[in-house]
């Protein structure tokens, strides 16, 4: 790499860390720990490429975006912010950011982005929105991991799109949230919000007085493969004819619309009306690190309510994340408010989670496959989703390394969890030596304590 990259961030070990790996690949490095000294650089003319962090002591670095626009058009800045959210993705996003990561970010894949920008010195347009009050603080969706990362960045990139949008995912995974997110964060979140269902459209005046709900708005389809033909054939006349104020049309879905169409349960005309975009929602199985987080934030919710401040052990935190949730968030977030109102100390103990987790109804899983996919059919969904969401550029190198990693870990702490931590039944379990399964236990950095087996 050839040119000179300005860092800001408040953290010392990572302002080192930069600038070393970036020194190593030939670039010149300014490091600081304000942005007044950011700008003042910036106004100078130095650099090629900045890299800021977001919250700083002296400001907030996605509000330097547009100064940092209007004083040098077209200088790349990437934001890196342990501020994991949704909104942090789309704002930075929205003021034109050449490229946004989460704290932790990967080196390697950080310093190939920053490759890609001395390369690419992208045009930034300088006319960044700024009327920003009028949004809420955060959306109820809260995730860190890099699956849910993924997916706020495919939020921010649709969002002021015209294009029909599919969400998809199993129930209870939160796909009419990420439908509100796209409105309420796009240029039609002033104008309605309007969910329709098969019941709505059901007569022969139900699309007139749908359109005329949303007038312009965000029109949104509730699992529409489960709409009957007749009235899926009205919302294609809908889509080609909707009138003079144009809204723009969402649909969500449980299972895999292609799927659905190829079996004559979705008209292919609706289809290929709706397909403009595609947001797969993952499911809790697929974002297990997310689980304490979510916990605490159903805990705080609850208590913002009026309950006690409640908080989970440390055998009871192990037993929600080793729980497969077939009802995903949503069956979540019953059982913790559940826990809220009915543990008897401040402590949620592992037994009380035992006995809510017991009453919990069997839900299956929706996937796109049945309950008859392959296990390989089902990886390979995943890991399509997974370079899709990367769009033209490739993940970062490493992949095989980290598929496996990602498989291999929930493998062997539902196996630990199974045999209630005993490293000999669980060896055995998985067909593996005993000390093999120990230094897997320790390169994973998995917690094993041992306990009452749950099957």
């Amino acid at each position: 790499m050839d040119g000179t990259v300005l860092v800001a961030d408040d953290d010392r070990t990572i302002r080192t860390v930069l600038t070393q790996a970036l020194t190593r690949a030939g670039c010149k490095v300014h490091a600081t720990s304000s942005l007044t000294t950011l700008m003042r650089w910036v106004g100078e003319g130095k650099g090629d490429v900045v890299i800021s962090d977001v919250v700083m002591p002296d400001g907030n670095g996605l509000e330097m975006l547009p100064k940092i626009a209007e004083e040098r058009p077209g200088l790349p800045v990437i934001v890196i912010s342990a501020q994991n959210t949704i909104m942090t993705a789309i704002q930075a996003a929205e003021a034109e950011a050449y490229d946004y990561l989460p704290k932790p970010f990967d080196l390697p894949d950080l310093m190939k982005r920053t490759g890609r920008a001395l390369e690419q010195k992208r045009r930034v347009v300088s006319d960044p929105r700024s009327d920003e009050d009028e949004r809420p603080d955060e959306l109820p969706l809260v995730g860190r991991t890099p699956v849910m990362q993924s997916l706020y960045r495919l939020v921010a990139r649709v969002m002021n799109t015209d294009l029909p949008v599919i969400v998809s995912g199993e129930s209870g995974t939160g796909k009419s949230l990420i439908a509100k997110a796209i409105h309420d964060f796009s240029d039609r979140r002033t104008l309605p919000f309007v969910t329709v269902t098969g019941a709505d459209l059901h007569d022969l005046e139900g699309p007139a007085r749908v359109l005329a709900r949303v007038k312009g708005g965000t029109l949104l389809f509730d699992e529409v493969a489960g709409i009957e033909d007749e009235v899926q054939a009205r919302i294609v006349r809908m889509i080609d004819a909707p009138g003079d104020h144009v809204p723009r049309f969402l649909a969500t879905s449980q299972g895999d619309l292609a799927q659905a169409m190829e079996q004559g349960k979705l008209r292919q005309d609706l289809y290929y009306r709706l397909c403009g975009a595609t947001i797969q929602v993952p499911s809790l199985r697929e974002r297990v690190d997310d689980i304490p987080l979510l916990t605490e934030h159903f805990l705080a919710r609850a208590e913002q309510d009026g309950a006690s401040k409640r908080y989970l052990s440390e055998e009871a935190e192990a037993l929600i994340r080793a729980y497969s949730w077939p009802g995903n968030v949503r069956q979540l977030e019953n059982a913790v408010r559940r826990l809220g109102l009915t543990s008897r100390a401040d402590e949620i103990t592992r037994i009380e989670v035992e006995t809510v987790l017991g009453s919990q109804p069997e839900v299956e899983p929706v996937l796109g496959g049945g309950d008859s996919e392959k296990l390989s059919a089902s990886i390979a969904r995943h890991l399509r989703r997974y370079f899709d969401l990367h769009g033209n550029m490739l993940p970062p190198p490493g992949l095989y390394g980290r598929i496996l990693r990602e498989m291999e870990t929930p493998l062997i702490e539902i196996a630990l969890e199974a045999t209630g931590g005993n490293q000999a039944k669980c060896a055995d379990l998985l067909g593996i030596n005993r000390n093999t399964l120990r230094k897997k236990i320790t390169d994973l950095d998995i917690q094993v304590t041992r306990r009452r087996k749950l099957m």
